[in-house]
């Protein structure tokens, strides 16, 4: 029996020893993480990120590839306009940024990733080091992508400076003007672009590079994982900007991107005003501590798609506040109706205006100031700005604005014939007040016709006297309920009155909340191209720009303006047309002020 029991021990203990090896294999296989991965190269402690901690769906890929493909035309326009502004003062800038654009005119976002190599499923990222970004981004074929940078300096119109670190090649494009340079490499089977001083010292220019790794990097440090999690964001797309991280950077003038910058910017002015260029580079180091204040109020901005799919791309963006910031507003339930509705108008927009509690946070950070001045020079606007709110929000006491809670318009219908004409809308106007027969009363003195207007809080609407409705060109109604005052233009909006001031206020810390479907957008759309292209052709008479005689010059310039604000259009129109609703709403919490988007997509 002894035996049998020795033998039962040792063959539990070699079973328990065999789970553990086995388990431990098991971890360690999913432990496992790419050591090549871009993530891989970023540091911890970078202060800005955005990268893929996973990759798409097939489905979902093609559905975003085709928004993107449906916005290139006025990105493109976008370019050509920024290189033309850019010709005059740095013309070697403005003859690349149009090489890169005619690179991607005429086709689509993947015949271009494929033509340069791009691995459209792999992974990247975009970080910093220290502010200087870096992009890096794994390749379906590295020969492809040398091809695509021969192009490019073909279109640019001469070769990139090559140069060579350690073994490793890489192009680089100098800006004298901005004191930087971009530098272009192909790295094992990652593309890497960056932009650096221009005297980037080696060991910058490495770790940009991937040469050197950093002591700490983001993929085995988790932090845009732990985020994810934290905030909801799926894995397909997560940025941060660390506030606390950057500003101070920019501010103590250690950052060499931001010196290099900062440089060449004194050498400018020095040129101009003849202001010795020592003089300017000098930084009080107050300008770090007012840096890191700002930034503790503020300390991190973040996102993701918290849905991601071929109709439906929903995102979130997290701006983390200080304490007494979200204690002033997390709790804070504005009685606006239709706040908290989950309405279907086309347009319907509500924005909690709490004009008490306002006053009083503004009214506390502009004492905060004045008993604490920033100290560097470089934000004396900011003291000024704040000297002025507080006696600003001693006169926001003043009744009605006082009184405001906030505001909501809600809209059925709106068009315009023709460029010229007013638009004709029907639907909603609510004015949520602690104090509605005030605001009512005051309406009443500054226009005498609405004097013989009988309203009770109890919602039932009140129709205008004829004389207020011509403005409108169809009848309007007034109704009061306990703290709001709602106005309804159109017909049957009198029926809608009384359910309106009826709807959920909203929740506690709601403070905005907004619906748009596609054909209100696209109408939208309409309306503001029929401006834009008047407003155009008025400017071009007035100026004679459309005058062969004003010369070659003005009338390429009016072109390009031309053809860019059309591509501009045809994008919107196009986007507008796969629409089909669009939400957003804006909430604080303990922590953060949160904003959340929803797109459905026909």
């Amino acid at each position: 029996m002894a035996g049998d029991n020795q033998l039962g021990t040792h063959m539990r203990s070699t079973t328990r020893t065999l789970a553990l090896a086995i388990a431990g294999v098991l971890l360690a296989a999913c432990g496992h993480k790419d050591k090549d991965a871009p993530l891989a190269f970023v540091p911890a402690d970078t202060p800005y990120v955005v990268a893929n901690l996973d990759v798409l769906d097939d489905d979902t890929r093609g559905a975003l590839l085709a928004q993107a493909d449906a916005q290139l035309p006025a990105q493109l326009a976008q370019m050509n306009t920024a290189a033309d502004q850019l010709a005059a003062k740095d013309p070697d800038s403005a003859r690349l940024l149009r090489a890169f654009a005619a690179e991607l005119n005429g086709k689509s976002i993947e015949t271009f990733a494929q033509n340069a190599g791009l691995d459209i499923k792999g992974y990247s990222a975009l970080y910093g080091l220290g502010l200087a970004p870096v992009l890096r981004f794994q390749l379906a074929d590295a020969k492809a992508f040398e091809g695509f940078v021969g192009r490019l300096e073909t279109a640019y119109g001469k070769k990139f400076d090559v140069a060579t670190v350690d073994g490793q090649s890489y192009r680089r494009h100098v800006s004298a003007e901005s004191g930087t340079q971009v530098v272009l490499a192909v790295v094992g089977k990652q593309a890497v672009a960056a932009v650096l001083p221009a005297d980037a010292a080696q060991p910058l220019l490495r770790q940009a590079l991937g040469l050197d790794r950093p002591a700490k990097n983001l993929q085995d440090d988790g932090r845009l994982e732990k985020l994810a999690k934290a905030k909801g964001y799926q894995k397909w797309a997560v940025g941060e900007l660390d506030l606390a991280r950057a500003l101070p950077l920019a501010a103590s003038g250690k950052d060499p991107l931001f010196n290099a910058m900062f440089k060449a910017h004194a050498e400018a002015e020095s040129a101009k005003t003849g202001e010795p260029v020592a003089n300017q580079l000098q930084i009080p180091p107050s300008c770090q501590a007012d840096a890191e204040r700002i930034a503790s109020r503020v300390p991190e901005l973040s996102f993701g798609y918290t849905r991601l799919e071929a109709k439906h791309q929903d995102m979130r963006w997290d701006a983390s506040l200080a304490s007494d910031i979200t204690q002033a507003f997390a709790g804070l339930k504005v009685e606006l109706p239709g706040l908290g509705a989950d309405v279907q108008a086309p347009f319907d927009l509500a924005v909690g205006l709490p004009v008490a509690q306002l006053r009083a946070f503004w009214a506390a950070q502009a004492d905060a100031v004045a008993a604490k001045p920033f100290a560097c020079p470089a934000l004396s606007d900011l003291n000024d700005g704040f000297a002025k709110l507080g006696p600003a929000m001693q006169k926001a006491a003043i009744p009605p604005f006082g009184d405001l809670l906030g505001a909501r318009l809600a809209l059925d219908s709106f068009d315009t014939a023709s460029a010229g004409s007013l638009p004709t809308f029907s639907g909603r106007l609510v004015l949520g007040t602690s104090n509605p027969a005030g605001l009512l009363a005051m309406g009443q003195m500054m226009t005498p016709a609405l004097a013989q207007l009988k309203l009770a809080a109890d919602g039932k609407p009140v129709a205008l006297p004829a004389g207020l409705t011509a403005m409108f060109k169809q009848p309007a109604w007034l109704a009061m309920g306990a703290k709001s005052l709602a106005l309804g233009i159109g017909a049957g909006q009198d029926a809608k009155l009384a359910e309106t001031l009826k709807e959920p206020t909203g929740e506690a810390g709601r403070m905005l909340r907004m619906h748009l479907n596609g054909d209100m957008y696209l109408s939208w759309v309409d309306i503001m191209q029929r401006k834009a292209d008047s407003l155009a052709a008025t400017t071009a008479a007035l100026t004679g720009s459309n005058d062969a005689a004003s010369g070659d010059e003005a009338a390429a310039a009016l072109k390009a303006a031309t053809a860019a604000r059309k591509a501009q259009f045809e994008a919107m129109r196009a986007q507008a047309e796969r629409i089909k609703t669009l939400d957003a709403e804006v909430r604080v919490d303990d922590k953060d002020l949160i904003v959340n988007s929803r797109t459905e997509l026909k």
